[in-house]
């Protein structure tokens, strides 16, 4: 840990701080989901969080950047009803950084399951992860599933990258109504944080249209800015870095818009001012 930051957990741990979970969810790939949980996971491990990532996509990309981080643990194991695994993994050892629980084969069977039961033992799961971790990030599938609405009856917040496209616009309004029926349905304290508007191409005047409608028409629902469309966010996740380790001019820049964005969600959720 950071021994700089290590004030800030011990804060945390003296205010009676419980672990906070937050899902990035959109009914529509390609729209940086992965980018923003790993880029959350890097920025809240290098403030001296404890951070636990769960990988319930199974393409597995997040699985992929934060591979080094692995914890041993697959998140297909999460729905097992297994009451003494996470302590089994987690107990007696340093979690400081961040553990990955990686997305595996196993997953498609969470499918066959009811979704109450899904969410039950996820939640069950969650729960017991908050006795060793501050900050829980669950990547989800790019459509509603049994997965995804495990994680969102299970999450404090969630977010939505959304790229300025027609069809990424429609997966967000989707999206909300999903979100509202898990409220109605089981989970009344879920906080949606907003729309993180994503590989903005100022160069393309139709997108900044979609951005000004967007904003527009949903209002306080859309983050205050947005992350343009940069090579070396996809360069850094392919590297399994986080974006400000890339030594680039570029990177710099695009390091700055990553930064406003975790500052911006951790405010939302109360972990930083």
């Amino acid at each position: 840990m950071n021994t700089k930051l290590k004030p800030l957990v011990n804060a945390l741990l003296q205010a009676g701080f419980k672990m906070k979970t937050l899902a990035n969810a959109i009914q529509k790939g390609g729209q940086g989901k992965t980018f923003a949980t790993c880029h959350l996971a890097f920025d809240g491990a290098a403030r001296g969080l404890r951070v636990v990532v769960i990988d319930l996509d199974p393409q597995g990309n997040a699985s992929h950047t934060l591979a080094h981080y692995a914890s041993g643990l697959s998140s297909s194991q999460l729905y097992s009803g297994d009451e003494d695994l996470i302590s089994s993994v987690f107990g007696g050892r340093d979690n400081a950084g961040i553990s990955l629980i990686g997305k595996d084969a196993g997953l498609a069977n969470i499918e066959q399951m009811e979704t109450e039961d899904a969410a039950s033992e996820l939640r069950m799961q969650i729960e017991k992860l908050s006795e060793y971790f501050d900050l829980c990030l669950i990547d989800t599938p790019p459509f509603i599933s049994k997965l995804m609405a495990s994680a969102l009856y299970s999450s404090d917040y969630v977010m939505s990258p959304v790229e300025p496209e027609t069809y990424s616009i429609q997966g967000v309004q989707a999206m909300v109504s999903v979100i509202q029926n898990i409220r109605v349905r089981g989970n009344p304290g879920l906080k949606f944080i907003g729309m993180f508007p994503n590989r903005v191409n100022y160069r393309d005047q139709r997108q900044l249209d979609n951005l000004a409608s967007m904003r527009t028409a949903f209002k306080d629902l859309v983050m205050p800015f947005d992350c343009r469309q940069r090579g070396s966010f996809a360069e850094a996740q392919g590297d399994q870095i986080p974006v400000w380790q890339i030594k680039k001019t570029s990177a710099r820049v695009a390091a700055k818009e990553v930064r406003v964005m975790t500052q911006f969600v951790f405010e939302k959720m109360e972990i930083v001012q």
